[in-house]
């Protein structure tokens, strides 16, 4: 109970200081296994995609030093999050995460890793690309723009324009290569290509250049699709 009502007045706050443009949303499926790939710009999006993909169960990862703010221990205990401790091999937030995959969750996931205030994107980090090669779950890539003028704009008062576009389900194929770092690295990139498809081309940064990028890794196969709409 307290769960829908935190997420009704998440959705009703963000629907009063932002004008969310989000009906791509209808796109996703009512529950896992399923990755949800973002950008992250770290000061809305999570609140507004949360409240939107009610009542699908979602989890995704958070840096551990939040369960040291009594409020957000709270709330993303609440939100059934999983604390990751960045910038080591964490065994435990990623197994629990695959077990999330394997009741049904949908995951969320920030391939940028740290937030983006600028809200073009950012190199990601060859790590996110574990969890959907150990997991063999499908992905699906989400973009948003306008949550970098959030802050900017509520302390003016003024709402902000927030929009959302989903992108197709696909797998990684890796044909059984060896997964050294560099290899990941490209992997991620194809992911993040993915996404930056879905953004006006001022906020693609890293991955302006989407026309040229090749695709050895993704595959979005009629399989993905149909499993997909299974989902």
């Amino acid at each position: 109970m307290i769960y829908k009502i935190v997420a009704w007045i998440v959705k009703f706050a963000t629907g009063i200081m932002c004008r969310i443009d989000a009906s791509d949303l209808d796109k996703v499926p009512m529950r896992g296994p399923l990755i949800v790939y973002s950008n992250h710009t770290g000061q809305i999006e999570v609140a507004v995609l949360f409240a939107r993909l009610q009542p699908r169960p979602l989890t995704g990862w958070a840096k551990a030093e939040s369960w040291d703010n009594p409020f957000l221990n709270w709330l993303f205990n609440l939100w059934c999050l999983i604390p990751v401790r960045r910038g080591e091999a964490d065994t435990t937030a990623l197994r629990k995460a695959m077990a999330a995959l394997e009741e049904g969750y949908i995951f969320g996931i920030a391939p940028e890793g740290h937030r983006n205030i600028t809200g073009k994107l950012k190199r990601a980090h060859p790590g996110t690309v574990l969890l959907a090669l150990h997991s063999g779950a499908p992905l699906l890539p989400v973009a948003h723009w306008g949550g970098e003028n959030f802050l900017k704009n509520l302390v003016r008062f003024r709402r902000t324009d927030f929009h959302v576009r989903v992108g197709e389900p696909f797998y990684l194929n890796t044909a059984g290569m060896r997964m050294t770092r560099e290899t990941r690295q490209q992997i991620v990139d194809e992911m993040m290509y993915r996404l930056a498809e879905l953004l006006p081309l001022e906020y693609r940064g890293e991955y302006e250049k989407v026309t040229k990028n090749p695709s050895f890794f993704v595959k979005e196969s009629r399989m993905a699709k149909e499993d997909f709409a299974k989902l």
